[in-house]
Parts: C-alpha cells; sequence; structure tokens
C-alpha cells in the first residue's frame, strides 16, 4: 500500500476527504492517506510541503500561486472548490467599531505571512481604497490567536472564513462588520513538482477517488447533520454555506489563473505574471 501525506485547513471544505478515508475509498486503491490539520492556514501549509512533511497540500488559491511565484517548486495539480471563499471582517464583541470604514490605519491579525488572512486583507484594502503601503499586521498564528489578540486589542481586525468564525460571533467574542468573497476559486491542491513527476498513477488513482467522491456529496443523505456535527456548526449555517459551495473536478485553466494573476499582480502580491504551465499540471 503506497502512503501520501495530505494537509488541510480544520474546516469543513475538507470534509470530501475525511468522508472519502472514513468509507475507505483510499483503502480500495491500495492508497494510505495519512491526514495532517494545519491550524495555521495556507501559510503553514506551504512551509510544511516544502520541507516534504507533507505530499500534498489543500490550499488557498492565491496563496499557492504566491508561493510558486516566489520561487517554491511547487504546481497546482486542480482546483478542489470552485467557488469563492466568503471571508467574515471581524472585531472584537468589546471593540467601539461599527462600520468597515473605521478599520482604516488599524492592525489585521493574519494567521502568517503568506496566508489567506494576510492576502485577503489587501484584498479588502484595495476594495475600500485604502493605502496598501500603510497596512501593518500582527502575526497571532491562527484562529484561536486571533480570539485572543482581538478581545486584547493587540490587533483590532480579522479576515477569516465567515462560518467557520459564526460560533464565535454568536458568543459574542466576534462581532462581524461585513464580509469580502474571494474574486476566485478558493481552493486548490498542490503539490512538488518532483513528486508529481514520480508518482503519476498515484496521484491519478488518488484524484479520481476524491473526484468523484466530491462530484456526488451532495446527493448524500445526512450531509448537513454530519458536517455539523464534525466541525461544531449550526445545521441552518451548514446548509446556506452547501448552498453556496461547488467542489471542483476539474484543473485551473488558463484564463482562470490568467485572471487571478491580474488582480495579485494589481495588489503588489506578485512582481510579474508566469505562464500556465510553470504554475499548473496541464
Amino acid at each position: 500500500m503506497k502512503e501520501i501525506k495530505i494537509g488541510g485547513v480544520p474546516e469543513h471544505f475538507n470534509f470530501p476527504w475525511h468522508k472519502a478515508m472514513e468509507q475507505g475509498k483510499f483503502k480500495s486503491k491500495d492508497i494510505k492517506v495519512v491526514w495532517e490539520d494545519f491550524y495555521g492556514g495556507s501559510g503553514q501549509l506551504i512551509k510544511s510541503l516544502a520541507n516534504d512533511r507533507i505530499d500534498i497540500g489543500i490550499m488557498l488559491t492565491e496563496s499557492a500561486i504566491q508561493a510558486i511565484e516566489q520561487d517554491y517548486p511547487f504546481l497546482i495539480l486542480q482546483k478542489f472548490v470552485d467557488t469563492p471563499l466568503m471571508w467574515g471582517i471581524h472585531v472584537a464583541e468589546n471593540s467601539t467599531f461599527t462600520n468597515v470604514e473605521q478599520l482604516r490605519g488599524q492592525k489585521a491579525a493574519i494567521s502568517r505571512r503568506g496566508s489567506g488572512s494576510h492576502l485577503m486583507a489587501f484584498v479588502h484594502a484595495k476594495q475600500q481604497n485604502w493605502d496598501l503601503e500603510k497596512l501593518t499586521f500582527e502575526n497571532v498564528k491562527n484562529l484561536n490567536g486571533a480570539l485572543k489578540a482581538l478581545p486584547q486589542d493587540q490587533a483590532q481586525y480579522f479576515l477569516w472564513e465567515h462560518f467557520t468564525t459564526k460560533p464565535f460571533v454568536d458568543q459574542k467574542i466576534f462581532r462581524r462588520l461585513g464580509d469580502i468573497p474571494t474574486p476566485w476559486p478558493c481552493f486548490v491542491l498542490v503539490a512538488k513538482e518532483a513528486f508529481i513527476l514520480n508518482n503519476k498513477e498515484l496521484l491519478e488513482s488518488l484524484l479520481n477517488v476524491i473526484n468523484q467522491l466530491s462530484a456526488d456529496l451532495k446527493e448524500q443523505t445526512n450531509l448537513v447533520d454530519e458536517i455539523a456535527e464534525k466541525y461544531k456548526l449550526d445545521k441552518t449555517d451548514v446548509e446556506k454555506w452547501l448552498n453556496q459551495t461547488e467542489w471542483s473536478q476539474n484543473k485551473l485553466s488558463e484564463a482562470e489563473l490568467e485572471e487571478i494573476q491580474k488582480e495579485l499582480l494589481a495588489l503588489g502580491l506578485i512582481n510579474s505574471r508566469s505562464k500556465h504551465q510553470d504554475i499548473c499540471v496541464v
């Protein structure tokens, strides 16, 4: 049995992987999947993929592209979630902020540089016509770090996935001032070039399994109940999230990559555009 180490954030988007493991889908293809949760987001995943702690990372699209542009020896295998990620803009419940404009000049909490919480702060700032060079950040490592940092005023706002943070809004630790969607498909599967070259048949089998399961997942009975229980989410919130989420079984197209690079260039998050074959498996 061939072993493959996969990492992703401990969020509901990655439910298909856990379902496939639970049902023995990978084992039936003689594949042993070793899963690891990464609470530090895509920035932590990038470092772990680079040092071979994992073989595949399920990363935010913008983080993966930026890492490859920074000469990490990665390629995007395919999209994993086709729809945008809805980022909540959070402040501490005990703060005096009542609207997003009041956050101009304030410090953003981020899990680490290169993570979505970092890159999306630039997307948000651009939409608000703020000076991107004046953005300041507090590295809080993960969601738990932000839950401590914002009430203590170590940082004043924090961008994180809407439904993951919803329980903490309900508990009145965070207050949400608004939402901002990523202007692109939100998650991709990423591996090192050398691993892809040396494991073509293994990857083909693995991707066939996860793609078939994710394509059929919404037809499963009790899906809402399972996701709500596993991720400690309200069933109504899970239903809303499922209605706006589509898993993908397709590669990132040249046109999609072109649009994402255009956005990242405008934000100053990459320095140049790369060819499709230098970013993605084609």
